[in-house]
């Protein structure tokens, strides 16, 4: 088998193009996140603890002694980039939390009817006792 024929089969398995877009949809969901954290959630919450932007939170912590360029901190980024990751995570936790309540649960099997001899017995069985 050649080389590209076996690479062929490879990419033309199911499991590689769900995973491909598995990762194309990711990404324009991350940017859909990123946007909502950056442009809608960051702004109010900066103001509401005095008019901060996340964005440049920074500490210089010296310069260079080569370049003598500043050496910074960017923490504020590091804060705004960890916003994302836990609104990604608490989406995709009610995503999955909502396919696992769409799932029903496998229905037990009835229980298979006893035999007529079964029945008959227990009917006489019955019928003997209200004799009594």
């Amino acid at each position: 088998m050649s080389f590209v024929s076996e690479f062929k089969e490879f990419a033309m398995k199911g499991n590689v193009v769900d995973m491909a877009v598995g990762v194309i949809i990711g990404a324009a969901f991350g940017k859909i996140v990123s946007s909502l954290v950056g442009d809608l959630v960051m702004p109010p919450l900066g103001m509401a603890i005095g008019g901060v932007n996340f964005a440049d939170l920074a500490v210089t912590l010296g310069t260079n002694a080569a370049t003598g360029a500043p050496v910074i901190l960017k923490y504020g980024a590091f804060l705004q980039t960890a916003f994302d990751f836990l609104i990604i995570a608490l989406v995709l936790f009610i995503a999955i939390r909502g396919i696992n309540k769409l799932k029903k649960p496998p229905q037990p099997a009835a229980a298979p009817a006893p035999p007529r001899q079964e029945v008959l017995l227990q009917e006489i069985r019955d019928l003997l006792a209200k004799q009594r």
